[in-house]
């Protein structure tokens, strides 16, 4: 009976999976599906596994506040939860980048790991130094990676936490707040928020494009 049970729950966890991979390219309908608990989960995941580089921390946000003004949920009650999703998310990759991220350089790609964008975001975390943690935070990928690197390079962890606790709340509330006081003042929003959420990521990768841009102009000098 033991082994029935488990088994059991290994399908569940697997078709919960498969699931949120279905759901992943409908924000609307993976942000009304994840509720509370799914929620922390992501934000979690993405700025605390390395694996998480590819979920969408901008526009998740940013619905789960427009869902919260039509009263799914609790404004106040989510802002708590997805910055203490954040904060520790950046708290787990500091910890792995400190004890084992050097290996990361030069590990190999695969479906959940792309080793350009740690080092791309080295490079930015060379050039802008510890600010990285918090700008990191509005950019998709160097989100992910930006704990990683400071932990890397050993940045103490004092000076760490205020970065990440600065960065992790001002993301976290910026997002959710502009999608909560535009869902109470502007209906149209909801009714266009595929449009909102390609102008969400297109000023998420702008910086990223800028940089790229700089690099390739800076070597044609």
């Amino acid at each position: 009976m033991p082994e029935f049970y488990h088994l059991y729950n290994q399908i569940e966890i697997m078709e919960l999976i498969k699931e949120f991979f279905e759901k992943l390219s409908d924000i609307q309908a993976l942000v009304a599906w994840a509720g509370y608990i799914g929620l922390f989960i992501i934000v979690f995941a993405e700025t605390g596994l390395l694996i998480g580089f590819f979920l969408p921390g901008d526009s998740l946000l940013f619905t789960a506040g427009l869902f919260a003004a039509q009263g799914l949920f609790n404004i106040f009650e989510l802002n708590v939860l997805l910055i203490i999703a954040a904060v520790t998310g950046d708290a787990v990759g500091y910890y792995i980048g400190k004890k084992g991220g050097h290996a990361l350089y030069s590990r190999q790609d695969s479906r959940f790991f792309k080793r350009k964008y740690l080092i791309m975001t080295k490079e930015f975390y060379e050039k802008y130094g510890n600010f990285t943690i918090v700008a990191a935070r509005w950019m998709p990928f160097a989100r992910t990676f930006a704990p990683v690197v400071a932990g890397i390079a050993e940045m103490p962890y004092t000076k760490f936490f205020t970065y990440n606790v600065v960065g992790g709340t001002t993301w976290v509330l910026s997002m959710t707040l502009a999608g909560y006081f535009l869902g109470q003042t502007f209906p149209w929003v909801t009714k266009n928020l595929e449009l909102v959420i390609v102008i969400i990521l297109f000023l998420s990768v702008l910086p990223g494009v800028i940089k790229y841009l700089q690099v390739r102009y800076g070597k044609k000098q």
